[in-house]
């Protein structure tokens, strides 16, 4: 068929230039600018490059058909985030900070250090699964219970990938670790699914322990952060950052810069999401990543600079590695100027 039409387009072409060639020779042509009016234009193919295009003009009174080469136009699909749909992207911070959201507090007096937008309620990612591990904690679940990975914990919004396959099987405290330190999502979901009463009562108790701290600007819908409608504030977050580094094994799980699980009895190696865990440079004694396109580049921390505990909110910040940036420029800004607590 391919063959048939580059024939028939070949003899076509070929029927057609010699007219063409002969109307724009003649000397009218030549001393006098054609006047050329486009009747209809039609695609009659597709390459690899471009469409065929048909063009039917009338110059100089004459109907003349012409068949040239259009190059695709580039297709431009920007994902807006929630925030940017806000408008948040438009506020300025002396720092000049890729995150349309900042917050910064010492932890000890709870002093406000920096804030950008920090009381506005967004989608949070993977920070939900903070959430997950604090409710996973405190309710005093074993441990060492084997949770098995089924089709129920198919991300059936996202389409996401996982490292975990349909049957694996891992105890609940290799959940958490690879939940917290690799953002696994079945390992989340898993987690949610196996709590007494299931997910939804997982959810249920997520929300319930939000308004026992007083995250007001706080919704969860599922336990691994990939739905939109997981929202909170920057101002909520540092509540949960606290609240969570309580706990020694959601410190020691989330700052974790490497793990190796046995699922299926076969080993599998997870790594950080978050690089600044394994830099010299930094202390970090919590920390958890999160993505999706409606949250942006999300990073909270809980960090020693100076002297001092330091807990830092991000959220949608524009760029792979932006929000690390981003916790640089807050961390030199604290190291220079030292503001009071």
């Amino acid at each position: 068929m391919v063959k048939f039409f580059r024939h028939t387009l070949f003899i076509f072409a070929a029927a057609i230039l010699p007219v063409t060639l002969a109307q724009a020779a003649t000397p009218a042509q030549k001393k006098h600018s054609a006047k050329k009016h486009l009747l209809h234009k039609k695609i009659i193919g597709k390459s690899a490059t471009g469409h065929l295009v048909k063009h039917t003009i009338v110059v100089n009174g004459k109907r003349r058909v012409i068949i040239d080469r259009a190059a695709f136009a580039p297709v431009v699909i920007e994902n807006l985030s929630a925030g940017d749909i806000a408008g948040l992207k438009h506020t300025q911070d002396p720092l000049a900070l890729q995150s349309n959201v900042a917050y910064v507090v010492d932890q000890a007096s709870s002093k406000v250090l920096f804030e950008k937008n920090s009381n506005v309620s967004l989608p949070i990612a993977s920070i939900t699964k903070l959430m997950t591990s604090l409710v996973v904690v405190e309710s005093n679940q074993d441990m060492n219970e084997i949770i098995e990975v089924t089709t129920d914990d198919l991300d059936k919004e996202k389409g996401t990938g996982s490292r975990l396959q349909m049957g694996a099987k891992l105890s609940r405290a290799d959940m958490l670790h690879i939940a917290l330190m690799s953002s696994e999502n079945r390992a989340a979901s898993a987690l949610g699914r196996s709590y007494i009463g299931g997910l939804p009562a997982f959810v249920a108790a997520m929300n319930a322990k939000a308004k026992q701290l007083g995250m007001t600007d706080t919704h969860y819908v599922d336990s691994s952060g990939l739905s939109s409608h997981n929202v909170a504030s920057a101002r909520d977050l540092v509540k949960l950052i606290i609240a969570a580094y309580q706990h020694p094994r959601i410190r020691e799980y989330s700052t974790d810069s490497r793990y190796v699980v046995n699922p299926s009895g076969r080993p599998l190696q997870y790594s950080t999401t978050n690089k600044l865990v394994a830099s010299p440079g930094w202390d970090i004694g919590l920390q958890k990543t999160g993505y999706i396109a409606e949250a942006g580049r999300c990073l909270v921390m809980q960090a020693m600079i100076e002297g001092r505990a330091i807990v830092m909110v991000f959220l949608d910040s524009k760029g792979k590695y932006s929000r690390l940036a981003d916790a640089g420029r807050i961390r030199k800004w604290l190291e220079t100027l030292k503001p009071q607590a």
